[in-house]
C-alpha cells in the first residue's frame, strides 16, 4: 500500500510585524497637534509630513503583501511631499493593524510583488517594510520627545538589511550615507546610523532648520 504524502507544512513568516506596528501606533497617538510643525531627523519633513509618509507607506506595503497591485504599489513614494489629513491617527492605527495582518500570511513573503513602482521578491519587500517602521518610529520618537522601544526582532531585521547596503546605493533616493558610530554602540544606534541618521539627534538642536510648510526641500 502506497502511503500518501503528507501535505506541505506552511512556512512561517520571518518575523511578526505586530509589536513594531503597535509601537509606531503608540508614538503616533502620543503626538500632539502642536507638534505637527516640529522638525524631524528627515531634513525635508516636519512631523506632519513624516506621519503622512507613514500613512501612505503602510497602505503600499500592506497591498504589496497581499499582492494587490495597482495605484498604491506602482507609484514612486512621495512624488509630492505627504501630509496628514483629518482623522490621520485612526487611519494610521488601522493601516498598521492591516499591515501586520497582511505580513503574517506566509504567502506574503513568497514570490514577487511590487512597491513604489519597483518589482522585487516578497521577502525583500517585507524586510523593507519593517525597516521603514523601525527607522521612522525612531524619527517620530525623537521629533516628539517620546521614549522609543522598537521590537527586537524587527530591529535585527532592519540591521541585517541596512548592513548590506553599499555606498553606491546611498545616493539619497532610498538611503543616505551611513553615519559613523562605534562598533560596540547599541544596536538601535547602529541601525539608525546605517539609516543615515545621527543617533544623538534632537529637535532642540535643529529647530532653527525646521522646514516650513510649502518648502519642498
Amino acid at each position: 500500500m502506497t502511503e500518501k504524502a503528507a501535505p506541505p507544512t506552511p512556512s512561517t513568516p520571518p518575523v511578526d510585524f505586530a509589536a513594531q506596528a503597535r509601537e509606531v501606533a503608540r508614538l503616533a497617538a502620543g503626538t500632539a497637534d502642536a507638534q505637527l510643525a516640529a522638525p524631524t531627523p528627515c531634513p525635508a519633513f516636519a512631523v506632519r509630513h513624516l506621519l503622512g509618509h507613514l500613512v501612505g507607506l503602510t497602505v503600499a506595503f500592506r497591498d504589496a503583501a497581499r499582492k494587490d497591485l495597482g495605484p498604491t504599489t506602482d507609484t514612486p513614494p512621495d512624488t509630492e511631499r505627504p501630509d496628514v489629513t483629518p482623522g490621520w491617527r485612526a487611519e494610521l492605527a488601522r493601516n498598521l493593524d492591516e499591515l501586520a495582518a497582511a505580513w503574517r500570511v506566509p504567502a506574503a513573503w513568497e514570490g514577487e510583488t511590487q512597491v513604489g513602482g519597483v518589482t522585487l521578491p516578497g521577502a525583500a519587500a517585507g524586510r523593507f517594510a519593517l525597516n521603514e517602521l523601525v527607522l521612522h518610529g525612531w524619527d517620530l520618537a525623537r521629533a516628539t520627545g517620546q521614549e522609543y522601544a522598537p521590537d527586537g526582532a524587527s530591529l535585527a531585521v532592519a540591521h541585517g538589511l541596512l548592513a548590506t547596503v553599499g555606498d553606491e546605493a546611498r545616493d539619497g533616493s532610498l538611503f543616505g550615507p551611513a553615519v559613523p558610530v562605534a562598533p560596540d554602540a547599541p544596536l538601535l544606534d547602529r541601525v539608525v546610523a546605517l539609516g543615515g541618521r545621527t543617533p544623538d539627534w534632537t529637535a532642540a538642536t535643529t529647530a532653527a532648520a525646521a522646514p516650513a510648510d510649502g518648502d519642498a526641500r
